[in-house]
């Protein structure tokens, strides 16, 4: 169902996929905008390993979660911060990409979990998470992307 890769010389394995999808802090979500336009937009996440699932939050309403209702087919693209070469300008940087179904969650014990575990990856205190979820986790819609494909590739920029 999915392509190949057809520049698999530079593929990396789904060990250095997962790895990334953990460790970066921010990505682009692509959906099917109005009209069928592609809609990307970059966006905070949280991998959740065991689950093999992205989560990321958004409004209850807008552009994105139309598009989601209308089509829950999208795609989710990182990269790290790569590296150079000694004496060489180029940069090294690998990319993934994960094709999915988004998943409203709808479980409010399950979203604020989620939430909450996105939040530590980004705020300096487990009190500043508290306070923020404490004002305002009930406005929030908690996503999941259900992982169907992921494949990552390291590209040289020169």
């Amino acid at each position: 169902m999915f392509r190949k890769m057809r520049r698999f010389k530079q593929e990396v394995s789904q060990e250095e996929c997962v790895d990334i999808l953990k460790t970066e802090k921010r990505g682009v979500l692509s959906v099917i905008g109005d009209e069928g336009y592609p809609y990307a937009i970059p966006m905070d996440f949280y991998y959740d390993a065991e689950e093999k699932k992205i989560y990321f939050h958004a409004a209850r309403e807008g552009h994105k979660m139309d598009a989601i209702k209308r089509c829950d087919k999208v795609c989710f693209t990182t990269w790290n911060r790569g590296f150079q070469k000694e004496g060489d300008w180029a940069w090294n940087v690998t990319s993934v990409v994960v094709m999915g179904r988004a998943e409203l969650v709808s479980d409010t014990e399950l979203a604020n979990e989620k939430l909450r575990k996105l939040a530590l990856k980004y705020y300096p205190t487990v009190e500043e998470v508290e306070a923020e979820m404490q004002r305002d986790a009930h406005r929030v819609q908690m996503i999941a992307i259900r992982m169907e494909h992921m494949t990552g590739k390291l590209v040289n920029e020169k």
